[in-house]
């Protein structure tokens, strides 16, 4: 079992960073109000393989270029940063090869947070 099983990626603007990832990744997403946060969430399953998480929005939450990394995994790194691109985000560092464990670039989202992409391929 690996070690993470959520995230939460901080968000001023809910509704553009929802937008955002649900371009990229070609997945909806739905805001739900829990106390004083709106957090918009990402596709899980309960019983599914590795983590889950939320876009959220709440006090002391604050999207950052410095910190922990989020990487999701996709088939196609290339075609992911320039969807990435044209929704409002910037490729901060291209595809590069991490040897036997694939591939790996990192991206600014269209809130200011780091995240990152991985690939086998």
């Amino acid at each position: 079992m690996n070690p993470v099983n959520w995230f939460e990626i901080p968000a001023l603007d809910i509704e553009k960073a929802k937008d955002f990832y649900q371009n990229v990744f070609d997945i909806e997403m739905t805001i739900t109000e829990m106390g004083p946060s709106l957090m918009a969430w990402f596709p899980g399953a309960p019983d599914g393989v590795g983590a889950t998480g939320t876009l959220i929005k709440s006090e002391g939450y604050v999207p950052s270029a410095e910190g922990t990394t989020v990487y999701f995994h996709v088939p196609d790194i290339e075609a992911t940063l320039a969807k990435i691109e044209a929704n409002g985000g910037k490729t901060i560092v291209p595809k590069m090869s991490i040897g036997e464990y694939g591939f790996i670039a990192q991206f600014l989202d269209n809130q200011g947070n780091r995240v990152a992409l991985h690939s086998t391929s």
